[in-house]
This record gives C-alpha cells, sequence and structure tokens, in this order.
C-alpha cells in the first residue's frame, strides 16, 4: 500500500499532501542556497551559523503556516493573534543578516501560497544580486580608519610627530591626551584616515624612529568589517 494512502485516509486527499511536502521541501531547498550565499558572501567577523540555520528553519515554519491558513481568513487571524503574544529579543546588528532572514521568510511565504514561480525566481534574482554587490563591493568608501596611539615625554617638540603624521595621513583628529609613566610622559591618541592601506606599515615604523617616541600602536578597522 502506497504510504500515501495510509497519512491520508479519511477526508484528506494524498493530493493535498503531496503538494504540502513539495512546497515544504522547495522552501527548505531555496533557503539551503540562501544560506550557502549568505557564507560565501560573508565578509564581517561575527560569523553565526545559528543565523544561517534561522534563514532555512524560518522559511520552513513560514511555508507551514501558510498551508495551515489556507483560503482561511479565521485561521490566519488565529495564527496572527498567537504569533502576536511570542516575543522576539534577538536583536541582528547587521541589516544585511535582517535581508537575509526576512528573503528565507519570503521564500517559505511563497511556497506555502503554491507561488512556486515566484519562490524560484525571487531566489535566484536575490543571490545573483547579493552575489554582484559582493562582488563589485558597492556601496564602499575604500576609507581606511584607525585610533593612531604613542606616548611622548613631557616637554618634547611635538612638531616632527605632526609633520610625520600629516604626511601619511589625509585625516587627523586629536581624541585623547592623557598623562603616563607616573606624568614623565603624556599619551597621544589620534584618529586617522589613511588614503592607502599600504602606509600604516610605513606610519608606525617612522614613528618608531623619531626620538622620544615610544608605544607605537596603530589600531585599524575598515569599514567593510563590523566587530
Amino acid at each position: 500500500m502506497n504510504p500515501f494512502d495510509l497519512l491520508t485516509a479519511g477526508d484528506a486527499e494524498p493530493f493535498a499532501l503531496k503538494s504540502a511536502a513539495l512546497a515544504l521541501l522547495l522552501a527548505f531547498g531555496l533557503t539551503q542556497t540562501l544560506g550557502a550565499v549568505y557564507v560565501w558572501t560573508f565578509r564581517g567577523m561575527s560569523y553565526s551559523q545559528g543565523l544561517v540555520h534561522a534563514i532555512v528553519l524560518g522559511s520552513i515554519i513560514a511555508c507551514m503556516l501558510m498551508l495551515a491558513i489556507g483560503n482561511s481568513i479565521a485561521a490566519g487571524l488565529g495564527i496572527a493573534g498567537g504569533l502576536a503574544i511570542v516575543r522576539f529579543r534577538t536583536a541582528l546588528r547587521d541589516p544585511r543578516d535582517m535581508i537575509f532572514v526576512f528573503a528565507g521568510l519570503g521564500t517559505g511565504i511563497a511556497a506555502g501560497l503554491g507561488a512556486h514561480a515566484a519562490a524560484f525566481c525571487g531566489t535566484a534574482l536575490f543571490c545573483l544580486a547579493v552575489w554582484l554587490l559582493t562582488l563589485s563591493e558597492f556601496g564602499s568608501q575604500r576609507r581606511f580608519d584607525g585610533l593612531l596611539r604613542f606616548q611622548l615625554p613631557i616637554g618634547a617638540d611635538e612638531a616632527p610627530v605632526m609633520k610625520l603624521l600629516r604626511l601619511h595621513s589625509r585625516f587627523l583628529a586629536l581624541v585623547t591626551l592623557r598623562e603616563v609613566a607616573q606624568g614623565e610622559a603624556m599619551e597621544h591618541a589620534y584618529q586617522v584616515r589613511l588614503g592607502d592601506p599600504r602606509h600604516r606599515t610605513a606610519l608606525v615604523r617612522a614613528l618608531e624612529e623619531l626620538p622620544g617616541v615610544q608605544d607605537v600602536s596603530l589600531l585599524l578597522q575598515e569599514p567593510t568589517v563590523e566587530i
């Protein structure tokens, strides 16, 4: 006997079960592709495997809810009321992560409503757009900002230091200035913007060669990487 006949005994039809299984499998397969594209194009440092799983699992839940609602307005209102009770407190710091989660939910909803062509084409176009934006680095301003720290003895001439900093940076701003080494030196912290990332090594080495300059450190944070 066909396994579908055992599961659909009664008023249910085998076609309904097959259609539901197809929709769920389609949602699962398409969001697997979404998850893979997210992993391949991820450029940050706070990677979360749980987010990739949420993209895939969220589509299955969305598809299941759409299948359960069907054409029933009462069922839709009941599910909406039930979901309103649940509070999701997980914060997504990166808007890109939120968009991927929303894309997974959209794929599940489209599959659950029977719009299989829309689900497939929408997922394909979304993945293509993400790949092109990542490949072209669209929106990147190519700025290399950093926080430069160094110590200088009290009373030392700062003119050579400032001349060197202006030579290697396009933007320079004093952030903090405090006493260290029991008042024998001052720690300077500058916000610098480098026009070329290759200048960072030359800047640090040139500072270390100046007389009196100690404990030079440069903390860089590119705009494409969020910690």
